[in-house]
C-alpha cells in the first residue's frame, strides 16, 4: 500500500481500504501471533479486528522497550504536589514493579480472562495494578476513586471481579478522601463478593484491614514472585470502563487488546505529533478514558515518558501548577480539558504566574472532554503561544474521532471546531430521517460503521444494550449522541449533546452556540446554558455564567450585556432572557458541566446529587437560582 501525505488521501485509504491501511498500522504492533484477519465484517454490527492474532499489552507498554535497550528511559514520572513526592520509574523499574504485582494477582488466583476492579488515586501503584492485569490476560475495571459505594457496588456486581485493588485513601488540596471505609460499604452491599481485596496503605490514613480478605501492598509484594507476558487474542477484551447510562445502570465499555494497542499507537504519533522518548502529559485521572488512554497506554506502547500529576491545576499551590509541571519534566505535550484551562484562567486572567517558568519545551496544547470555547482557544493561544488543538472522542471511541492531526497533516485551526475527522471514522451528520445535512446544517453527528480499531466493540455481557443504545437509531450507523454540523470546507463543529439541544416555540437551537456568545465576553470566565419549561414556548434558554477573578462590573448591566449579545448573534429566535451570575457550576470529576442535573431542577424535578460530582455544594447554592422563575 502506497502512503500518501496529504490528509484526504490518507483519510480516503483508511475507510476504502480498511484491511490495507490498519494492516500496515498493525505492523508497529509486537505479535505473538500475526492475525490471520484485519477486519471481521461475519458477525456485523459486531465487527472485530485483527482476528487470529494474539498479543500481550503489556508486552508491548513495557517488555518490547527494555528489550530494545530503552529499560534507562524515564517511563513513568509520578508528580505529586499533595505529598510533595516526585518520583521517576525507568522502563526497566516499571516493569519489574508490573511483574511483581502480576505475580501478586497470580497468587489470588487471578488468570486470563479475570476481572480486577481498581479503585484507586492517582499514584503509581495504580497504573502498575491496570498493566499487571494486561500481563497476566485479565480484564481491569477502573472504577474513579472516590465514587459512592452504591455506583462502586454496581460496578463490582456487573464486572464481577475475582480480586479489588484499592488505596487507603486519596489527597485533595483541602482534605483527605477515605477510599477504605467507601470500599467496605460496596462490598456490604454488593451481591458479589471478591475473594480479596489488595489496599495500598497510605500514611495520611492507614485503614484497618479485614482479615481473611484483605491483604497490604507493600506486604503482598515483599512475598510475590515476578510474573510473565500471557499471550491473548487479539479481541479478547483488555479492559471494562464504566460510562453513565440513561437507565440509571452504568454501561460497560469493553476495550479489546488488538485493536486498542493498533490504534492507540497510530494516534500518539499522528494526532498527538509525539515520538518515543519525548514527554507526553495528560492531566486527567486513570478513572476516566483519557487517562487509560493518555496517561496509561498510548505513550508507554510508543515509548514516551508519561506524567502522572496527583493534583489540580489550581490550588496545588495556585493556578501555576500546570506551568511548573511543564518545566520540572520537560513536557512536549498537554493534553487537559478546557474546565481545566477556564479554571486557570479565572484565577490568574493575565497568567501572570507563567513568567515564573520556563515552558518551551512545550509544542502543542491539546483540550477535549467539553466544548472548546472561542475565548479559552485565543487565551490559551495567546499565553502559552504554541497551537491549541481541540479535539474530540468519548469514551466508547477510546481514541479521537476529530483532530487536528499534528503528526500527518497539520492544518489551519478553526476556533470552535475540532478540525477534520480521524482517518477510520467515517463521519456523518444526519438529519431525523436518517438524510445527510447540508454543510452549515445542524443534525446528529454519526459514525458509519464498521467502527476503527479501538474502540468499542460491544458493551460488557449485554450485545442487546450495545445496539438498542448506539445502533438503532440510525441503522448502519453508531449514534455519538452530540449534534453538530460540517461546514463547507469538512471541518466538524460538535456543538453538545443531542438532548443539549432546546425547541424554543418549533425552533430547534443548540445551547452550545449560545454558550459561545456568552464565553466570549471577556468578564466571563465560564458558563452554561440550559432549556427550561415554558408554558407558552416548550422551551427557554436559561444562561448561568462565572466571572473571571477580579472583575467588577455592575450585575444588571452585565446580564443585559450577554442578552444582547445573544440576541444579536444567535438571533431573537433564541429567546434567551434571563442571565444569572453564580459563584460556581456543577461539575462532574472529569470536568464535566451538570447541565442535565440543573435542567432538571430548573424543572422542579427532585434531582438527586450525582455520585460523579465534584462539589456538591455547588449545587446546593445552584438551586434556589435555578428554581427562581422571577
Amino acid at each position: 500500500m502506497s502512503h500518501p501525505e496529504s490528509y484526504a488521501d490518507v483519510f480516503a485509504n483508511a475507510i476504502t481500504d480498511p484491511d490495507g491501511f490498519w494492516g500496515d498500522a498493525a505492523e508497529d504492533v509486537s505479535w505473538h501471533r500475526a492475525p490471520g484477519k484485519v477486519l471481521d465484517s461475519s458477525s456485523a454490527p459486531f465487527y472485530r479486528w485483527f482476528t487470529g492474532g494474539e498479543l500481550n499489552t503489556c508486552h508491548n507498554a513495557l517488555d518490547r522497550h527494555v528489550d530494545g535497550g530503552r529499560g534507562d528511559q524515564a517511563a513513568l514520572v509520578y508528580d505529586s504536589p499533595v505529598t510533595g513526592t516526585v518520583r521517576t520509574y525507568t522502563y526497566a523499574e516499571l516493569l519489574a514493579e508490573v511483574a511483581l504485582f502480576a505475580g501478586v494477582l497470580r497468587g489470588l488466583g487471578v488468570g486470563r480472562g479475570d476481572r480486577v476492579v481498581v479503585y484507586m488515586p492517582m499514584v503509581p501503584e495504580a497504573v502498575v495494578a491496570m498493566l499487571a492485569c494486561a500481563r497476566l490476560g485479565a480484564v481491569h475495571s477502573v472504577v474513579f476513586g472516590g465514587f459512592a459505594p452504591r455506583e462502586l457496588a454496581m460496578r463490582i456486581d456487573d464486572a464481577r471481579p475475582a480480586v479489588v485493588v484499592s488505596a487507603s485513601c486519596g489527597i485533595e488540596p483541602s482534605r483527605i478522601v477515605e477510599y477504605k471505609p467507601m470500599l467496605d460499604s460496596a462490598l456490604d452491599l454488593a451481591e458479589h463478593k471478591p475473594g480479596s481485596c489488595v489496599i495500598l496503605r497510605r500514611e495520611q490514613a492507614p485503614a484497618t484491614l479485614v482479615p481473611g480478605r484483605d491483604l497490604d501492598w507493600h506486604e503482598a509484594m515483599a512475598a510475590a514472585e515476578p510474573a510473565g507476558c500471557v499471550p491473548v487474542a487479539a479481541t479478547d477484551p483488555l479492559y471494562i470502563l464504566y460510562t453513565s447510562g440513561t437507565t440509571g445502570k452504568p454501561k460497560g465499555v469493553v476495550r479489546d487488546n488488538g485493536g486498542h494497542a493498533v490504534a492507540l499507537l497510530w494516534s500518539m504519533r499522528n494526532v498527538y505529533d509525539t515520538a518515543p522518548g519525548e514527554v507526553f502529559w495528560a492531566a486527567s485521572d486513570v478513572g476516566w478514558v483519557v487517562g487509560h488512554s493518555y496517561i496509561v497506554y498510548g505513550p508507554l506502547l510508543l515509548g514516551a515518558t508519561t506524567i502522572l500529576y496527583e493534583g489540580k491545576p489550581v490550588g496545588t499551590p495556585d493556578a501555576g501548577a500546570f506551568w511548573r509541571v511543564i518545566a520540572d519534566h520537560g513536557v512536549n505535550a498537554l493534553f487537559t480539558a478546557p474546565t481545566a484551562f477556564r479554571a486557570i484562567k479565572k484565577e490568574d486572567p493575565s497568567a501572570a504566574l507563567l513568567a515564573k517558568y520556563d515552558i518551551s519545551s512545550l509544542r502543542t496544547l491539546f483540550l477535549a472532554g467539553e466544548r472548546l470555547d472561542p475565548d479559552t482557544y485565543h487565551w490559551a493561544t495567546e499565553k502559552l503561544g504554541v497551537p491549541v488543538v481541540d479535539h474530540w472522542w468519548q469514551t466508547e471511541t477510546g481514541w479521537p474521532v476529530a483532530a487536528n492531526l499534528r503528526g500527518l497533516a497539520p492544518m489551519p485551526i478553526k476556533p470552535g471546531s475540532p478540525t477534520v475527522p480521524v482517518p477510520g471514522y467515517d463521519v456523518r451528520v444526519l438529519d431525523p430521517d436518517g438524510e445527510p445535512c447540508a454543510p452549515g446544517e445542524e443534525g446528529a453527528i454519526c459514525l458509519r460503521l464498521p467502527l476503527p480499531p479501538g474502540t468499542l466493540p460491544t458493551l460488557w455481557q449485554d450485545d442487546e444494550r450495545y445496539v438498542a443504545s448506539y445502533l438503532s437509531a440510525y441503522p448502519g450507523h453508531y449514534l455519538t449522541g452530540d449534534g453538530g454540523h460540517v461546514d463547507e470546507d469538512g471541518y466538524l463543529f460538535v456543538m453538545g449533546r443531542t438532548d443539549d439541544v432546546i425547541n424554543v416555540a418549533g425552533h430547534r437551537l443548540s445551547t452550545g452556540s449560545m454558550e459561545a456568545v456568552l464565553a466570549g465576553h471577556p468578564a466571563v470566565a465560564e458558563c452554561a446554558v440550559i432549556g427550561v419549561a415554558d408554558e407558552l414556548k416548550g422551551q427557554v434558554p436559561r444562561g448561568l455564567v462565572v466571572l473571571k477573578s477580579g472583575v467588577d462590573a455592575d450585575p444588571g448591566t452585565l446580564r443585559d450585556e450577554l442578552v444582547r449579545l445573544v440576541r444579536e448573534q444567535v438571533g431573537a429566535v433564541a429567546s434567551l432572557k434571563r442571565v444569572d451570575i453564580v459563584p460556581g457550576l456543577p461539575k462532574t470529576r472529569s470536568g464535566k458541566i451538570l447541565r442535565k442535573t440543573m435542567r432538571g431542577i430548573a424543572d422542579g424535578a427532585d434531582e438527586p446529587v450525582p455520585s460523579t460530582i465534584e462539589d456538591a455544594a455547588v449545587l446546593d447554592l445552584l438551586r434556589p437560582v435555578l428554581r427562581s422563575r422571577v
